[in-house]
């Protein structure tokens, strides 16, 4: 009986200890392994794309090699993580222990050598926590008068340092030993003792708040005034375009109704303007399925948008949340796809019974196409470099099973729905049978000029929170203040409703009637301003080859397209809403 009982007391304490120590709650005894990856290694100056798997470099490596199974989202952010020798066990000091003795052929010292004058850097998790290093070191002051060349060096010993609070891992540093290094200058062979040192200390800080300290040189005081200049930058702009639009148009539009409404027809004669026009505003715009889709798209994607600060808002999203932007962005995209169906079908029902279906399918190729054709492209570049960028032939065999068995029924139910919760197009005055005849207009009040000077003012109150976004996406920066982001993103939608008012505005009282799509360039024109500061942000950076420009110009393009839909569509419903509200003040004759 008795030993029945320790056995069972045995039994009991092995379970609390397994149900306690687990890398899934983060919780290790003394002496657990916590999880240990490597990931990738690449140069510094090109972080988004030059990436290769960390076993690229004849680093030491386990036999076998186990990969980790990874998310949709991990694989589209460049994340390949595999084991390692390295052993970190809980609260376990290791002073000098060995890795693995290697013979470095003179190929592999080339690549060592290669990798350190392109200054690579190594990235690792433990216990999910990122961490990096370099992989060796360049001295400029080792030339001699005999040899006019630096001498390279590789790193062979690193050391871990690690804090921890309880039984919870909060913080992981990797340094190497500039004292320990071995010359790999020359193509010659060398045998290396590769070593590493684990030091555990503890720490009061929170388990909580341990991914703080990334944030932490993003939210420098500097920083942090340089996005609060942005934002009064840009709420700046908005106060003096407000007060543009009071003075110079709201005025005379208030003349312009008073005048309709008085019926004095000596005072109309005097007037020429958007008020002779009534006849044709109305008219159905050309190419109405694309108009439709355009609509759809563009409605999905803000949306997309708006759940994704939603999502920060309730802290799903957060820096180095390994791969949870890259899932949320496929799911959400195919989810969306309801809203460009029903937005397309609807739109297309207000003018014609027929060929919803074509505004339906324009819709859902017209971001998705071009994505898929520059994407795979890309893809085909990355492969050919041997990164870890390049997706997977199973990732494109789910992203492509995704679209077919979610975004695709998705976009056909909205569809649907939008053509059984059709309605007719509400004009407050009749369209005439024929178009009226559009008189010859100034090169300042054509298309092109007013999509620069929609474009621009927009672009200037938000260009200051760009650079940061650019540096995060391209760089090391972290995005640490979305609220800061989500700000902008509503002055940008403000600033687009307020311009795309105006200048439509001004395109009636020349008595230009053709105003759908002009109100859909104009409003986002602002993204052919973004795309071509992303090149020049790149000009301006460290970055270079081939590979970073075609990455940077490739996705850049994906986005800035986005936003042109986005902010196209803003532009015309803002624009819709306001020749309603005139029109309708208008004295039918």
């Amino acid at each position: 009986m008795e030993a029945l009982k320790i056995s069972l007391i045995l039994l009991l304490l092995t379970n609390l200890r397994s149900s306690t120590s687990s890398a899934d709650n983060h919780r290790y005894n003394v002496g657990d392994p916590a999880p240990l990856f490597v990931n990738k290694v690449g140069p510094l100056n090109n972080p988004s794309s030059e990436t290769y798997q960390y076993y690229e470099l004849p680093f030491c490596r386990p036999d076998p090699v186990v990969h980790k199974k990874e998310s949709l989202g991990e694989v589209l952010s460049g994340d390949r993580l595999t084991s390692a020798l390295y052993k970190l066990n809980f609260r376990e000091n290791r002073i000098a222990e060995t890795l693995c003795h290697k013979k470095l052929e003179g190929d592999d010292v080339a690549r060592f050598r290669d990798a350190v004058i392109n200054d690579f850097y190594f990235q690792m998790y433990y216990d999910d926590l990122p961490f990096w290093g370099f992989v060796g070191k360049i001295e400029e002051d080792s030339w001699t008068l005999e040899e006019n060349t630096p001498k390279y060096f590789l790193f062979k010993h690193v050391q871990f340092d690690v804090l921890y609070n309880g039984n919870q891992v909060i913080e992981i540093r990797a340094f190497s030993d500039p004292d320990q290094v071995v010359d790999i200058t020359e193509d010659v062979g060398i045998d290396v003792k590769f070593t590493y040192s684990v030091t555990w200390n503890a720490t009061s800080a929170a388990f909580e708040t341990r991914m703080d300290r990334y944030s932490r040189a993003s939210s420098l005081p500097i920083l942090q005034q340089i996005h609060w200049f942005s934002f009064i930058n840009s709420i700046v702009i908005i106060m003096l375009l407000m007060g543009l639009l009071t003075l110079l148009f709201m005025r005379r539009l208030k003349n312009d109704l008073r005048k309709c409404s008085t019926g004095d027809e000596e005072e109309e004669d005097k007037e020429v303007g958007w008020k002779y026009i009534h006849g044709d505003v109305f008219r159905c715009p050309q190419n109405l399925s694309l108009f439709c889709a355009v609509l759809g798209t563009g409605t999905q994607l803000l949306t997309l948008v708006c759940c994704l600060f939603v999502l920060v808002c309730f802290g799903v999203l957060y820096p180095y949340n390994r791969g949870t932007l890259g899932t949320a962005l496929v799911t959400l995209y195919s989810v969306t796809s309801v809203v460009a169906g029903y937005t397309a079908a609807s739109f297309h029902c207000q003018f014609a019974e027929t060929g919803w279906e074509r505004s339906v399918l324009l819709a859902g190729i017209l971001y998705a196409g071009p994505f898929f054709v520059i994407v795979s492209i890309l893809n085909v570049v990355a492969v050919s470099y041997g990164v870890t960028a390049a997706l997977p032939s199973g990732t494109i065999m789910a992203i492509i099973l995704i679209y077919a068995f979610l975004t695709i029924p998705l976009l056909a139910l909205g569809g649907v729905l939008g053509y059984l919760f059709r309605s007719e197009f509400y004009a407050p005055c009749a369209t005439k049978r024929y178009p009226r005849e559009i008189p010859p207009l100034e090169w300042y009040r054509k298309t092109p000029f007013q999509m620069f000077l929609g474009g621009f003012l927009s672009f200037s109150a938000i260009v200051l929170e760009l650079q940061h976004l650019y540096a995060s996406l391209w760089g090391y920066k972290i995005c640490t203040l979305p609220s800061i982001l989500f700000l902008t993103f509503i002055i940008l939608i403000l600033l687009t409703t307020m311009l795309s008012v105006g200048l439509t505005y001004i395109q009636l009282s020349v008595e230009d009637h053709e105003w759908w799509w002009r109100s859909v360039l104009c409003g986002g024109s602002t993204a052919m301003f973004m795309l071509a500061y992303s090149i020049y942000f790149y000009l301006r950076s460290s970055m270079s080859g081939l590979l970073q420009l075609s990455f940077v110009i490739g996705y850049n393009g994906c986005m800035c397209y986005a936003f042109f839909l986005m902010l196209g569509t803003i532009g015309f419903c803002a624009s819709l809403m306001f020749v309603r509200y005139i029109y309708r003040a208008v004295k039918s004759e």
